[in-house]
Formats: structure tokens, C-alpha cells, sequence
């Protein structure tokens, strides 16, 4: 197929073009009904902001220039099927859950994933086995399901109807599945991939890891607006699957998601695809150099250090930077936000920089800044490491989430929390990995490192556990 094509974004524009006049939503009226205060930043995007008018298509029920580009897309990244999503990887996290699990289906799940996971998890009612991660002592972060383990866990549940994998991490680190696919699909098991964070993976080229698409997964869900230049929530579900019936999983993407899809969303997708597959290899190679450039330069700076992994492949858009001095990494990137750098997450010892695939800007100036922001910040050899308990390998939620639904809930201060079952997800925000899930039961190493968390700056989503308590269902 021909990459150079635009189709959705050409049909737009050539819309654009008629001057038309519009007698249909939205109220805006092509940008003709706006407050004047937002008119200088909306004005050019609204005049794409229509309905589906004849000739734009239906996202719904494809059938013209919105399946074009969804098979340009496909036609890339080598899937059978690719569904264009507008309420980002969530809505597609969500589907593929939905279409592939039934009420009372056990759900192998990897238990760093994503909230949208779990939420998935709940509103299909299934019963999942959750599969510990590995931890990375030097950066102090959960990586990646290690193969052994995952295949233990499928010769242990082999009537499992789904195994849910999120790779790579929010840090970029991934890991080979292929033995993984082929395991689980010998015991008719839908490999399901939270691949969030490696829309770009589908860039065809050794520099990049390959995505989870080309290892044979079903299904597969990238968020185009992480690392391409999509408009936020602008995401790709790609479809692979004998296991997974295509009709339903449409089913639940309609349902799931607005009837009236934005197009300037839609046509950004179409955008992105255009960019990563002209994009060419010397070109990457040229932001690659100059992300080399900025972690050598940052390496030498005394008070941080990249972290590097002689384990595992790292996205190299990806640079965890760790802090050697005695600010946190919540205290790091405050102070880089000071000075104009906003960096995509901290935690209690990193920061994260998500790099673009195109450098628009002086990297080795913004190392300077950096440099000059930690001048005279004492130095340290060693992190101040939380301490990291491993967990059982494979565990299951103490109860059903039918049984949730009708328990009785009391909130029970913090410290009297050990050995009772949590009744809401205590999410640490970004990146959106509950530290504790809805049906788990509460442990000390749990608490311990709330406090770390808390001590270090963290931010939570959910009910504030220091000061009101934790929710928990009542004993039974």
C-alpha cells in the first residue's frame, strides 16, 4: 500500500476548502460561534471539527476514506486489522478484555498493568491470576514478567481464557515474548498486550525493539499520542487473532466510545501513521546520536546518572535519569520545572524523559541548564533504596468481584490496615500502576511503602490513606 497516502486528513482539507456552511453539530459552526478569548489558539482546528458528513465516513461502520487509513495502518504494522480509537489506549484496553473474556473466566495478568487493566478486569467480572514482575534493584522499579514465570503460571491455569502482558513498561523497558505467544496459543490462551508506550515500535527498523504485533499477539493496544505525533487520546487497537471474535470485540469499541468521534482526533492518527512510516532510518539515526549525546552529558554530571539495563532492551526514547545527590526524584523534577523542562513522571528516585523521534531543540543547552540547576547539591554514593519484598510469583485477589459488589465497606486507620482486604486501588500518579488493587490483602511491606512514597513526594489518586484512612471491606 502507499504510505505517502493521507486519506482521512485529505478528505478533511479538501472539506475545508469548500467554505462551507454548516446546518449540523457541532455548535461551533466550523469555528464561526467561539468565545474570542479561545479564538487564536482553536480557530484553525475547528474549522476540522465536524460530524460525518458524506464523504468523511463513520468510524463505526468504516467503509470509505476512515478504513482507507485504517488499513494504511495495518498495511505498517503488519496486523490483519487496525481500529482507529478516540478515548485513547483505555477504551481499547477495555474492549479487548470485554471481547475476549466471558464472567468467571480466570485471566492471567501481569500486576504492574495499567488501571484501565483492571478496570477491565472488574467490569468483565473475571477471576484474575496476577504474575509478579521482576524488580530492577539499581533503578528501583518493577520491569517485566519473566518468561519462566509466565509460562509456569499457563502450565498451572491452562484453562485460562486470556494472559494480559503490558509491554514495554512506562520506563521502556520490554523483553521477547515469542515463546510466550507461542505457548499460550498451543493452550488456546489470547495473548492480550498493553502496548501503550510502542506505537513507535512499528517503525521498521533494527534501532527500535519490535513490537509485540510482530510476535504474533491478538490483540495489541499502542497509544499514538505517547511517542508519535498524535493529538492526545489518539490510539490504535490492532487485531491479529483466531481466538478473539472480531464482531464482538467492534461491538464493544462502539460501545465503549463516543458516537460522535472527533475527526481532528481521527486525522492525526492517519498523521501519525504517515510520519512513522516516512520517517526515514538516517533520520532516526540522527535523534539517536543526539539522545546519545544528552545522556553522555548527563552522565558526567555528578548528582544524576542514566539507568542502564544489561538484562532487559530499552526503548531508547526512553531516559530514566537517576538522582545521586539528596533531592528525590520528585524534588528533581520540580526543580527542572523551575526552568521550563516538564519531564513526563518522577518517582521516589528517577525522572523519566520521554525523547521525541525528531530533536527540535538544543539537547546539549538543556543539559547545560540541568547541569548548572544541581551545582553544589551534595552528592551520594548509593540511592536510598525502599525495600523491596518479593511477593508470591503468582497470587490471586482474596475475593470475587461479584463478592466486592455486595460486601459491606468501613475505613480503618492506616496502621491497623495490616491483614484486611482493601476495598479501592491506591494508585501512586503518574504512572497509573496501582500499588494496591481492590481485593488484595493488605501487607506490611504495603504500608511501608506508602510512607516511602508519601516521605518522598509522591502524588496519589483515591481516598488520602494518612489522613482519612483506608477503605476496607467489612470481615465477614
Amino acid at each position: 500500500m502507499n504510505q505517502y497516502k493521507l486519506p482521512l486528513y485529505e478528505a478533511l482539507i479538501d472539506y475545508h476548502k469548500k467554505n462551507p456552511f454548516s446546518f449540523h453539530v457541532p455548535g461551533h459552526k466550523n469555528g464561526s460561534v467561539f468565545p474570542e478569548q479561545g479564538l487564536k489558539f482553536y480557530r484553525s482546528i475547528l474549522s476540522l471539527d465536524v460530524t460525518e458528513l458524506n464523504g468523511l465516513d463513520d468510524l463505526h461502520q468504516p467503509s470509505g476514506v476512515i478504513k482507507e487509513a485504517e488499513d494504511l495502518a495495518a498495511n505498517l504494522y503488519g496486523s490483519k486489522k487496525c481500529f482507529f480509537l478516540v478515548g485513547g489506549s483505555t477504551v481499547g484496553n477495555l474492549a479487548m478484555i470485554m471481547a475476549t473474556c466471558e464472567e468467571g473466566d480466570t485471566v492471567l495478568v501481569q500486576r504492574n498493568s495499567h488501571k484501565s487493566i483492571l478496570n477491565g478486569l472488574r467490569l468483565a467480572k473475571v477471576k484474575p491470576v496476577f504474575i509478579d514482575p521482576n524488580f530492577d534493584d539499581s533503578a528501583q522499579i518493577a520491569t517485566c514478567v519473566d518468561e519462566a514465570d509466565v509460562i509456569k503460571a499457563m502450565e498451572k491455569f491452562p484453562y485460562a481464557k486470556a494472559l494480559i502482558i503490558t509491554r514495554p513498561n512506562y520506563y521502556g523497558y520490554t523483553n521477547k515474548i515469542d515463546t510466550i505467544v507461542e505457548v499460550a496459543h498451543h493452550l488456546e490462551i489470547a495473548v492480550l498486550i498493553d502496548e501503550a508506550h510502542g506505537a513507535h515500535f512499528g517503525h521498521r527498523s533494527d534501532l527500535l525493539p519490535k513490537s509485540a504485533i510482530t510476535y504474533g499477539a491478538d490483540i495489541v493496544v499502542q497509544s499514538a499520542h505517547k511517542t508519535l505525533p498524535a493529538m492526545t487520546m489518539c490510539s490504535f487497537l490492532h487485531y491479529n487473532s483466531n481466538l478473539v471474535d472480531e464482531m464482538k470485540l467492534k461491538y464493544y469499541l462502539q460501545l465503549l466510545q463516543s458516537s460522535s468521534p472527533s475527526y481532528p482526533l481521527m486525522a492525526s492518527l492517519d498523521l501519525a501513521r504517515y510520519y512513522l512510516a516516512t520517517l526515514s532510518k538516517s533520520e532516526f539515526v540522527a535523534t539517536l546520536e543526539k539522545i546519545s549525546e544528552l545522556k553522555n552529558y548527563i552522565n558526567k554530571i555528578p548528582q544524576l546518572k542514566i539507568v542502564e539495563s544489561g538484562k532487559y532492551e530499552i526503548d531508547p526514547l526512553k531516559l530514566t535519569v537517576q538522582s545521586c545527590c539528596d533531592l528525590s526524584g520528585y524534588e528533581v523534577q520540580r526543580l527542572f520545572e523551575e526552568t521550563g523542562i516538564y519531564t513526563e513522571l518522577a518517582d521516589q528516585h528517577n525522572v523519566l524523559f520521554i525523547m521525541p523521534m525528531k530533536i527540535t531543540t538544543d539537547l546539549l543547552s538543556i543539559g547545560k541548564n540541568i547541569k548548572k540547576l544541581l551545582e553544589g547539591k551534595e552528592t551520594r554514593q548509593q540511592i536510598l533504596r525502599v525495600n523491596h519484598k518479593q511477593r508470591k510469583k503468582v497470587s490471586a485477589l482474596e475475593l470475587t468481584y461479584t463478592e466486592m459488589e455486595r460486601l459491606e465497606k468501613e475505613v480503618v486507620p492506616i496502621e491497623k490496615a495490616v491483614g484486611r482486604i482493601i476495598s479501592e486501588e491506591i494508585i501512586p500518579y503518574p504512572p497509573g500502576i496501582p500499588l494496591l488493587v481492590s481485593g488484595e490483602k493488605i501487607q506490611c511491606d504495603h504500608i511501608e511503602q506508602l510512607y516511602a512514597l508519601k516521605k518522598s513526594g509522591a502524588y496519589f489518586q483515591g481516598t488520602d490513606v494518612f489522613q482519612q484512612g483506608m477503605k476496607v471491606f467489612k470481615n465477614r
